[in-house]
C-alpha cells in the first residue's frame, strides 16, 4: 500500500507517519531524508545531489523523482507514506507516470485538515525536552511546575525559531499557494480522505486506519 500525507506544517504529518511505520511497517519516504541519504551515499545520484547542494541551487523535480524511483526498486516492506511530496501539481503527475512505470500504485491520500487559527495556537506553544526529545505544549500538556521534564528530568526546554506566529502563517501561506491545489486535484480522482488532524493523536490514528483499510 502507497499513500500520501498531506497537510499544513504543524499538522502533525510526521507523528502519524511514525506510526503507521510502527503499526504497518511501512516505510516513511522524507524529501528530506532522502537527499541527505543520497548525499552521503557516494552514489552516482548521491553526487549529483551532493553538487546541486554545494552550488546552493533548488533540487529538480527529476531528482527527487530519481530517488523515489530508487527507493521504489528496493525493499518495499509494507508500502511507502510519501512525505513532503508531491508539493505542486506538476510533482503530482510525475509522481503518477512513475508509480505507473514500476507497475506501484497509489492507494491513498490523507489529508490532515486543520483550523489555521487553532494551529497557530497549538504550534507557537509547544516545546521539546532538550535532553529527551519529549513534546510539551504550553495550553494542553506544560512542563511540571518543577521546571524538569517528566520522562528524564532535564531541564533543557527548547523552541524552534520558526515556531513564532509570524513564521507560522508565511509557512502556512506558502502551503496554501503550492500544495493546497492537490487537495482538488486527488479529489478528483477518488484518492482523498480528510480526517480532523487536530483531533487528540489516537483518535487521528483511527481516522486514518479506517480510511486505509477500506
Amino acid at each position: 500500500m502507497n499513500i500520501i500525507l498531506l497537510g499544513p506544517p504543524g499538522a502533525g504529518k510526521g507523528t502519524q507517519a511514525h506510526h503507521l511505520v510502527a503499526s504497518r511497517d511501512m516505510i516513511q519516504l522524507s524529501t528530506g531524508d532522502m537527499l541527505r541519504a543520497a548525499k552521503d551515499s557516494g552514489s552516482e545520484m548521491g553526487r549529483i545531489v551532493a553538487d546541486v547542494m554545494a552550488r546552493g541551487d533548488l533540487v529538480t523535480d527529476e531528482i527527487v523523482i530519481g530517488l523515489i524511483r530508487e527507493q521504489l526498486q528496493g525493499a518495499q516492506n509494507g508500502g511507502f507514506i510519501f512525505d513532503g511530496f508531491p508539493r505542486t501539481l506538476a510533482q503530482a503527475d510525475a509522481l503518477a507516470d512513475l508509480l505507473e512505470e514500476t507497475g506501484e500504485t497509489l492507494d491513498a491520500v490523507i489529508e490532515l485538515r486543520v483550523d489555521d487559527e487553532a494551529l497557530v495556537e497549538r504550534i507557537t506553544a509547544r516545546s521539546t525536552c532538550g535532553g529527551c526529545g519529549e513534546v510539551y505544549n504550553d495550553i494542553t500538556k506544560p512542563w511540571p511546575a518543577n521546571g524538569k521534564c517528566a520522562k528524564c528530568g532535564s531541564t533543557d526546554v527548547k523552541r524552534r525559531a520558526d515556531d513564532n506566529e509570524g513564521a507560522l502563517r508565511n509557512r502556512l501561506m506558502e502551503y496554501y499557494k503550492k500544495t493546497s491545489p492537490l487537495i482538488g486535484y486527488y479529489y478528483a480522482h477518488g484518492q482523498l480522505t480528510s480526517v480532523d488532524g487536530l483531533a487528540e493523536i489516537d483518535s487521528v490514528q483511527a481516522a486514518i486506519a479506517e480510511a486505509l483499510d477500506k
